[in-house]
């Protein structure tokens, strides 16, 4: 369960910026858009959250700094070697953060024990790390390092609540790998949790979406009978899906195709499966009759690339994050996905959803609480600042929030000049 997330120079955001999930004051939807967490203290999380802004205002950014954090902390001890770049990309618009580290932060819940983990990092080394459990109540610092220019070395805090071969970690721990990781490949069984957070809960969708072929992986499962579903209550006249996995044939690679190409294509495939996916549909009469996936439309491909994420997410209580949702999507669509996390029926692992969307017609009170609106907008030094709704205080039930950030009450709106010149006619 994720409480809140920051970040502070990595790409468009320059100073520290949090988005939060924790429940602000207001009692509508508590019921449906709320869920109460009990981590000794008890306390009531959202469901979901809006990310809305213009077009290169940040939020693609936001959700790619989740995901680095997520790929450093599940790669950096495994998979990288020591001289291996982070996958860091700083604030680059000012010569102070320019060659300054980044920062990720995160706070979230694992097995009713609060969590607050962060690092700083630069594409060469970990500069900071840290580690805060809350197991009864009160933070225990499990471990800290920074670094000292001056030693040239680390200053470590290990605290006495971490149990286990702390200093073989310690020894063990790369400049550009976390801590965190090592010792968890190293068998920390009490870090694990923390670890598996990252790697199992935490659902990216890459720019521009998922593919296929998860949700017909998972027809190929138990899970189809959900996955149909899924697709009939969208009204997309699926009767069926067919998954069929063949070993890649090589022949099957067109005949125009250069041989280099086709070569590397040989190469990547080796030993993998290719998915045929078939929907079928019945015609007037009740027959049946099967389409390629391909010929159904860009909307109807990407509502199944998301059946499986979602499916998945709502039966294992995952958090979801999205970008750009409304894509090739009706906004009736959009409502329904979204209506799935906020419906406790549907939803009751407590499964979150964080997206980015510009489709304005679910931004209003009958959908979501006024806390579940975030906004991003570029200032004047280029940099990205995200900021919620509440800060302006809406009229609880009252205010037209599509017509109020339509108008630019909120901001984070495109600012379109004219233009000068004139098309001549020929």
């Amino acid at each position: 369960m994720l409480i809140e997330f920051s970040v502070a120079n990595y790409r468009s955001f320059n100073e520290r910026q949090t988005l939060s999930l924790a429940m602000a004051k207001g009692n509508e939807h508590s019921k449906d858009n709320t869920f109460e967490v009990n981590a000794v203290n008890k306390f009531d999380l959202l469901r979901s959250a809006a990310i809305y802004g213009a077009n290169a205002s940040g939020k693609t950014n936001f959700l790619r700094s989740l995901q680095v954090m997520k790929e450093i902390v599940v790669n950096s001890a495994s998979s990288h070697q020591r001289g291996d770049k982070l996958p860091i990309t700083p604030f680059r618009l000012s010569e102070k953060t320019y060659n300054a580290p980044s920062e990720f932060e995160t706070t979230f819940v694992v097995k009713n024990v609060r969590y607050q983990y962060g690092f700083t990092a630069t594409e060469n080394k970990i500069y900071e790390e840290w580690l805060l459990a809350y197991p009864k109540g009160r933070a225990q610092r499990w471990f800290s390092r920074e670094w000292s220019e001056s030693e040239q070395e680390y200053d470590w805090e290990l605290g006495s609540n971490l149990l286990g071969e702390k200093q073989l970690w310690v020894k063990s721990t790369r400049e550009n790998a976390l801590f965190l990781s090592t010792a968890v490949q190293l068998n920390s069984k009490q870090l694990q949790p923390v670890y598996d957070w990252f790697k199992d809960t935490l659902r990216m969708s890459g720019v521009g979406g998922w593919g296929i072929g998860f949700s017909a992986s998972l027809c190929e499962k138990k899970e189809k009978n959900k996955i149909l579903e899924f697709i009939k209550a969208a009204d997309l006249a699926i009767n069926d899906i067919q998954v069929e996995s063949q070993p890649f044939d090589p022949g099957s690679l067109p005949d125009d195709m250069p041989e280099s190409i086709k070569d590397q294509i040989s190469q990547d495939m080796k030993g993998k499966k290719v998915l045929d996916i078939k929907t079928i549909h019945k015609t007037s009469d009740g027959n049946e009759v099967a389409f390629d996936i391909d010929d159904e439309s860009d909307g109807t491909q990407r509502l199944f690339g998301f059946a499986g994420p979602w499916v998945d997410s709502l039966a294992n209580g995952y958090i979801l994050f999205i970008d750009e949702l409304h894509d090739n999507l009706h906004p009736k669509l959009v409502n329904f996905l979204v209506s799935l996390f906020h419906d406790k029926n549907t939803n009751p692992k407590n499964a979150q959803l964080i997206f980015t969307t510009h489709e304005t017609s679910i931004l209003n009170q009958d959908v979501f609480r006024r806390d579940q609106i975030w906004f991003c907008e570029k200032n004047k030094d280029q940099s990205t600042e995200l900021y919620p709704l509440t800060d302006f205080s809406p009229r609880k039930g009252r205010e037209n929030l599509e017509l109020s950030y339509l108008s630019g009450r909120y901001g984070a709106l495109p600012f379109i000049k004219s233009m000068n010149f004139k098309v001549e006619a020929k």
